[in-house]
């Protein structure tokens, strides 16, 4: 202890009570407040409710609330000034649940709190949204009198409006003798975050009758109500109002209104909103820039988007995180890993938004690879991933069936209880249905504590894909039965389970029961499955016919439906006039082309086989080349159709060889029928064995033990032959073999596939 100090403590010895009670007044440090603190124990002044309260009020402008919670423990008979500094300073430093404790505390000391405490309990309840909390303690202030305060009014006005108990709200509101500016602002506010469009103006244009004149905070509450809730044409007309009764724009309403011009796709307004930015010198704003960046994304003005950017004196992450976003969202993914990597290479220093939206960027545009690379760069960079980047890698995952990354993901999530996120969840029985484990994904499924349509939906699909039909019912049946509306995409998936599973009565009751029962009119991808459903049980007139019904043209994706079909069944009469109406539909797919070619091959008529491929030379089109994808090792191989590239080739194609032979021996020839090419017999069987489904699996076997699982994925259906030939492999293996092709997953296990041979 310093001199000065001693000397400090000695004078204290002799001071009187109104001297200590100026020196607690005048006590403006923690260490001043410690050693008056210590006075008044050694002078046995401590049990003196008065200069203790004050002494508490001195730690707790310290923020000192440990030791005031010792103080206030060590008072004998504490009254209404010891709880009240403590509640009140707690309340305004958000430490909600202590707040309420005290209350408790205050309450069975019966004590009764006045004006000034009950709001402070208040505002903690609505920061924990613990409305029923909330609730007793108004019904508390209605039995003392508290409630009819106008400040306990605008509290609990406030408190039902953060835990969106609007009717409360609005009654509260009401009953209020002198409604104040805060309260009608918060009011009309919350019904405009909740989007009730009606209520919101309601409240909202009753100002003059009350009496009360709206502020720019008031305005600026209604714009972004409206724009969180996805009213954007609400917003973007309260801001026009707003403008015409003569407030000017501030940052915070220009940065609310863009995102709503942009979801709009008003590029017009979005233009005249950034001439007011330029004319009022808003440009530096960083909040601004980031929204415009945004708002020209979404109205896919990419140069413009660009110019924003570039026009920054310094870069700022907000606005590097909206463009790279900008970018993804008009799928210039390649663009935005420019913009990402430059960001890198200056040293700055990204935060989880910036990964977050590279890794979806990435995973939303097929580059799946490059989606994992990027997450371990990220953990490398030591920046934590949150329960979104979670949620936008896993699907990256799932699309190259990289199992054991999809696995090290869920095993992070779990570490990290990112697992219980409804979105994660989702993400994760998607991923694992998409990497062929149905099973695990059921697991995950059925572990959910909350379950969303997303999670119900992903779970329906992910049965769909592997042909389990009689299980995407039951949970579609399951769904409804728990409370759940089905939306388009549940029926969707249902309608796709069904087609794939040739449950034509099934699939009729459900597309009928849309407009019925559920009240949603079929869309376009409802009509392609239905059509896929007939064509594919061999109704094809039946299916043409559905197509003349539909409220609108059929596109793409239903005569897609009609002549994958005609592919099938052989149809060349029905697969002509598809083809012809794809042709003007999409002129640049190939795969219409080869479709067609593959239904004139499969009736040997080569001629037109030459016409059509001709034409597709002539147009400038090329056949999309089979690829298939295998992890082994932690490593994805991609293989070509008739690849000689991959260094394994020749074992490969040993081995392959061997196969043929062992399949012959035992009774299982090469179907012939799938090579859509006029060649000898001999040369037909080579071009068989370079398909790239049969490449991968045999891959797969050669680097793996005896016994392991693998899993395949291809971009095109898989072939008959292949079909056969991985039936034989997995019974003369022992293996089960997972192939998801374009159209869904295919579960081989002892020579038997899941789907039945209907595919």
């Amino acid at each position: 202890m310093s001199v000065r100090q001693v000397q400090t403590l000695r004078a204290f010895d002799n001071l009187n009570s109104n001297s200590i009670l100026t020196l607690i007044t005048k006590s403006t440090s923690i260490s001043q407040t410690q050693q008056v603190h210590a006075h008044i124990l050694k002078t046995g002044h401590s049990n003196d409710t008065y200069f203790t309260n004050n002494l508490l009020s001195l730690y707790v402008n310290c923020q000192r609330f440990t030791d005031a919670e010792s103080l206030l423990h060590s008072l004998p008979n504490p009254n209404i000034f010891s709880f009240k500094a403590l509640i009140h300073a707690s309340s305004k430093s958000n430490l909600f649940s202590y707040t309420l404790v005290l209350f408790s505390r205050l309450i069975s000391a019966c004590i009764l709190p006045d004006v000034h405490i009950l709001p402070s309990a208040i505002k903690a309840c609505a920061g924990l949204s613990a409305v029923e909390v909330g609730k007793q303690v108004h019904g508390f202030g209605l039995t003392t009198g508290l409630a009819l305060d106008s400040f306990v009014e605008a509290s609990l006005v406030h408190m039902y409006v953060k835990c969106n108990q609007l009717k409360c709200a609005r009654k509260m509101f009401d009953k209020m003798l002198e409604p104040d500016l805060v309260s009608w602002s918060a009011l009309a506010s919350g019904y405009a975050k909740r989007g009730d469009v009606v209520n919101a103006k309601l409240v909202f244009d009753q100002a003059g009758k009350l009496g009360i004149e709206p502020n720019l905070v008031s305005w600026n509450g209604m714009i972004a109500g409206f724009n969180q809730r996805g009213c954007y044409s609400e917003a973007v007309l309260m801001f026009l109002r707003m403008n015409s009764v003569g407030f000017s724009s501030d940052g915070t309403s220009i940065s609310s209104v863009l995102p709503s011009i942009g979801g709009l796709e008003d590029l017009k307004m979005g233009v005249q909103v950034h001439c007011y930015v330029i004319k009022m010198g808003l440009e530096c704003d960083i909040c601004i820039i980031s929204a415009l960046i945004d708002m020209y994304g979404k109205c896919r003005c990419t140069l413009e988007m660009s110019r924003v950017f570039e026009g920054e004196e310094e870069m700022d992450l907000g606005a590097f995180n909206a463009l790279v976003a900008g970018l993804s969202r008009n799928g210039l993914v390649d663009e935005a890993f420019k913009v990402f990597k430059k960001f890198k290479r200056k040293g700055t220093e990204l935060n989880v938004v910036s990964w977050t939206s590279m890794i979806g960027s990435c995973s939303q545009h097929g580059k799946d690879l490059e989606a994992l690379e990027i997450f371990r760069e990220m953990q490398l960079a030591r920046v934590m991933p949150n329960s979104v980047t979670i949620s936008c890698l896993l699907p990256a995952c799932g699309n190259i069936a990289a199992l054991v990354h999809g696995k090290a993901t869920h095993c992070f999530s779990l570490r990290n209880c990112f697992s219980d996120d409804v979105y994660v969840g989702s993400a994760l029985i998607d991923m694992y249905a998409n990497c062929g484990r149905i099973q695990v994904a059921r697991v995950v499924f059925d572990r959910m504590s909350i379950r969303n349509l997303v999670c119900w939906n992903a779970m329906t699909s992910g049965y769909a894909m592997h042909g389990k039909a009689m299980e995407a019912i039951e949970i579609f049946e399951l769904m409804q039965r728990s409370g759940q509306k089905p939306d388009f995409i549940s029926f969707t998936s249902v309608l796709s389970a069904c087609s794939q599973a040739g449950l034509i009565e099934q699939g009729q009751d459900y597309f009928y029961s849309m407009s019925r029962v559920h009240g949603l009119e079929a869309r376009v991808e409802h009509y392609a499955c239905m059509v896929s459903l007939l064509g594919r049980a061999g109704k094809l007139k039946e299916a043409y016919n559905m197509m003349s019904t539909m409220p609108v043209e059929p596109d793409a994706c239903v005569w897609g439906a009609l002549l994958s079909s005609c592919r099938l069944h052989r149809n060349t009469s029905l697969g002509e006039i598809a083809a012809c109406k794809l042709f003007e539909l999409e002129p640049k797919n190939p795969g219409n082309y080869i479709l067609l070619s593959n239904i004139y091959a499969s009736n040997n008529r080569w001629k037109e086989v030459d016409r059509v491929r001709d034409r597709m030379k002539y147009v400038g089109l090329s056949k999309n080349p089979g690829c298939s994808w295998i992890e082994i090792k932690n490593k994805v191989h991609m293989l070509l159709a008739g690849d000689d590239l991959h260094p394994q080739m020749p074992q490969i194609m040993e081995k392959l060889r061997k196969f043929s032979m062992d399949m012959k021996n035992s009774g299982v020839s090469h179907d012939m029928d799938f090579v859509l090419q006029d060649v000898e017999e001999q040369d037909k069987e080579l071009i068989l064995c370079g398909h790239s489904e049969k490449l991968a699996v045999v891959l797969g076997i050669l680097n793996t033990n005896p016994g392991t699982p693998l899993s395949v994925i291809k971009n095109l259906r898989i072939c008959g032959d292949c079909h056969s030939f991985i039936k034989f492999i997995s019974s003369f293996e022992g293996r089960e073999i997972y192939v998801r092709d374009a159209n869904r997953f295919h579960h081989f296990k002892e020579g038997v596939c899941s789907c039945g041979d209907y595919w």
